[in-house]
């Protein structure tokens, strides 16, 4: 049998629980029959312990023939290593192979059987002993248990000699394994009861429990609402001794001074959270699926279970009464009622709420003790097996008596819009009509949604913010916005994906508010000599003393406005007599040039007909003297 589920010290304390407690406690082994068809020699009904992996056909049965193996016969290794197959050919019977206990984990056997083509396992017991139970192991580096699908079974060493001896003389050992009076089917509604636990640090079972919640949550909800079942959860809770209860293991693992355990999620005192943090959450659940009873709404259950898993984990420190509180109210679910059931778990005195579920883990009738987590009961006897839903659908359906099984047996092509009801506990854009909530097979999923071309984003049971470009146009992005007199102030760009920023002259987070800044009184504009400041919303009026002067923003100053003429008008004059002296001189310049040229044009004249006193007369018109001779 694989590795309890209990750290060695809380095994010690629940054997001297049971010891100490006036009722004897009893562990009832699940059981199949298996009938052999030949040889003759064997032929007759055996009864044979289902493992508790796999997936059992609940309801149904299989034929097949059994195969002992040349070596590797404890299946503790590949059969590849072997080179041996166990796939049928076409038109054979399935195999069902035998292998011996012991060397390595059940689940480990099962694996390696399935993988080398068998369809089922029978483990031979290697001690004269009652049929025992095989359970899967807590240990690390064993994934492949949850895709294990193969069913398994064991049987006592006894038959199974019987069964190698037959093989061995050449027989062929023809079996029907029979699973149709597994679980009772007394009438036409399911009574089931789904033993879990909050705790999300126990390694591959809590992951386990998970899974199933999740992926099951659909079809529980849409039999509980359609009244074809009835459905339970309860919580293992254990009970200190009182020799113990003043131990430090007692008191950070129990509640009501020693009354109701459980173990320390990471097995270590020192850190984390502590037993009694997950005997509160157990509570917790118990009593939300009581008032949603008898709210007549039990599946609500499924919701909580789901989505406290989602936004409450151990890892992110979010195991917390307030986390719980959150997720309660996104249900709709009355608070204070809930707080009234839980009680105060400080408090020396029984809590009856947990009281009836340590009563109800005793075994009456057919159904034994639940020791196991998780564990499924269906019509009072548990159930064995992968917990997967095809697998516990098949066999809740198992337990409708014939013809009266609801359609969802027959056919998983079926759907309930869980959105219709308070919108599933997801976020809701009222104004908008804008919703998280998407409805599908496996229930509903809280997903921020993608609305008119902008996605929206956040976690989408409290919280969605529209995001990138066009999201000030749905709801202003989330941002603040408001209106005074006619003008509209928004913290919302859509020149960045995401945020809100508090415009210019407002001061705030952007998303509840934003506060007009005082820029008089913080001294931020309007500091010149002279300035008077008055606040606007959003900006600030700023004037300068008396009627003649002018206020600068850009530079914060005041300046004169008829300095500011004067130096203008005096700049004009003094270019005006610039002008009309360049055009003076310019003018007495032009009559000098002209006057000159004038002259010398007037004398070149004269010259030509009378020399003129201080001009030379030219030797050519001079007259000719005789010399002497």
């Amino acid at each position: 049998m694989g590795r309890g589920w209990l750290p060695a010290w809380w095994a010690l304390l629940l054997v001297l629980a049971f010891m100490a407690g006036e009722a004897v406690g009893r562990f009832v082994v699940e059981k199949n029959s298996l009938r052999v068809t030949s040889p003759a020699g064997l032929r007759g009904v055996y009864e044979c312990a289902i493992g508790n992996f796999g997936m059992p056909q609940y309801g149904g049965t299989m034929h097949g023939v059994v195969i002992y193996p040349k070596s590797n016969k404890k299946a503790c290794k590949g059969f590849d290593d072997f080179d041996l197959s166990f796939k049928p050919k076409p038109g054979g019977l399935p195999v069902f192979l035998l292998v011996d206990r012991g060397d390595c984990y059940f689940t480990t056997k099962g694996w390696n059987a399935q993988r080398a083509g068998a369809a089922a396992v029978l483990v031979a017991d290697d001690k004269v002993e009652p049929l025992i139970t095989m359970d899967s192991p807590e240990s690390s580096g064993t994934d492949y248990i949850e895709n294990i699908t193969v069913p398994s079974a064991l049987v006592t060493k006894k038959f199974g000699d019987d069964l190698k001896k037959a093989l061995e003389n050449g027989d062929m050992v023809n079996v029907l394994l029979d699973w149709r009076e597994s679980l009772p089917h007394p009438d036409e509604r399911v009574e089931y009861e789904f033993w879990t636990n909050s705790n999300d640090e126990c390694g591959a079972k809590c992951d386990m429990q998970m899974n199933f919640v999740r992926n099951f949550r659909g079809t529980a909800q849409v039999l509980e609402k359609r009244g074809y079942t009835q459905f339970t959860p309860h919580y293992i809770t254990w009970y200190c001794p009182e020799a113990f209860v003043l131990s430090k293991q007692c008191k950070s693992q129990c509640i009501n001074h020693g009354r109701y355990c459980a173990p320390d999620p990471e097995q270590d005192f020192n850190i984390g959270y502590d037993g009694k943090d997950v005997v509160v959450q157990n509570l917790i659940q118990i009593c939300l699926f009581r008032v949603a009873n008898e709210t007549r709404k039990p599946w609500l259950w499924w919701d909580y279970a789901h989505d406290f898993a989602i936004r409450c984990p151990m890892k992110e420190k979010k195991y917390t009464r307030d986390c719980a509180n959150g997720v309660i109210k996104s249900l709709g679910l009355d608070i204070e009622k809930i707080n009234k059931c839980v009680g105060d778990p400080e408090a020396d005195e029984e809590n009856p709420v947990l009281k009836a579920e340590q009563d109800a883990q005793i075994g009456h009738g057919s159904r034994g003790d639940v020791t196991i987590l998780p564990t499924l009961v269906v019509n009072n006897k548990q159930y064995r097996g992968k917990l997967e839903k095809s697998a516990v659908l098949r066999a809740v359906c198992s337990g409708f008596e014939e013809t009266t099984e609801p359609d969802v047996c027959l056919s998983e092509a079926i759907q309930t819009n869980e959105c219709l009801e308070n919108n599933g506990g997801c976020w809701l854009d009222k104004v908008n009509n804008f919703t998280a909530c998407k409805d599908t097979f496996r229930g509903r999923v809280c997903e921020c949604p993608l609305a008119h071309g902008v996605k929206f984003v956040g976690d989408g049971y409290t919280h969605c913010e529209a995001s990138g470009v066009g999201r000030c146009q749905i709801n202003n992005g989330g941002c603040w916005k408001e209106t005074r007199n006619g003008k509209t102030v928004s913290a919302c760009s859509n020149e960045v994906s995401e945020g809100c920023k508090c415009p210019p002259g407002f001061k705030g987070d952007g998303i509840n508010s934003c506060e007009d800044i005082n820029e008089c009184k913080e001294k931020l504009s309007c500091q010149c000599k002279d300035c008077t400041c008055d606040n606007t919303w959003g900006s600030y009026e700023c004037s300068c003393g008396g009627n003649n002067m002018l206020y600068m923003r850009e530079h914060d100053t005041c300046i004169s406005k008829f300095s500011t003429s004067s130096v203008g008008w005096g700049f004009l004059w003094v270019i005006f007599f610039g002008l009309a002296l360049a055009a003076v001189g310019a003018y007495a310049v032009y009559k000098y040039r002209l006057r000159s040229y004038m002259d010398s044009e007037i004398r070149a004249i004269m010259a030509q007909y009378m020399p003129l006193e201080n001009q030379e007369i030219p030797n050519q018109h001079r007259p000719v003297e005789h010399a002497d001779i």
